[in-house]
């Protein structure tokens, strides 16, 4: 009985190890609201889950900014770019967030990592 109770103490200590060894980061999305800036390039994100990006180098400003909707699940950051040329179109980009505090938010896709600050 006692090596029966302790094979099951044991399948069970192994079973709830494999189900916790990775858990999934979450972000606060509170924090991802505001206005983050790498080099010249800036997002602003709305607290309604919409924003704007534009980049300085070529010229374009904040009022002129491409517009976005956007969402964070956990880690997960999607953002789906509304088009302007053409009626509706959009294009989605999804990001895992590595860090994000309240100066600093830094994501990647499969090919790329980016890192940017939040403006005051």
């Amino acid at each position: 009985m006692k090596k029966n109770a302790l094979y099951f103490l044991l399948m069970l200590v192994a079973a709830i190890s494999f189900t916790a060894c990775s858990p999934e980061s979450e972000f606060e999305e509170a924090l991802i609201v505001g206005k983050w800036v790498s080099g010249t390039e800036y997002y602003r994100y709305d607290a309604m889950g919409t924003g704007a990006t534009w980049d300085t180098a070529d010229d374009v400003t904040e009022a002129e900014g491409q517009a976005f909707t956007w969402m964070l699940d956990k880690s997960d950051l999607t953002q789906i770019h509304i088009i302007e040329v053409g009626s509706g179109n959009t294009v989605t980009r999804r990001y895992t967030v590595t860090e994000l505090t309240a100066t600093s938010l830094k994501y990647k896709d499969s090919s790329k990592s980016y890192s940017f600050t939040k403006v005051k």
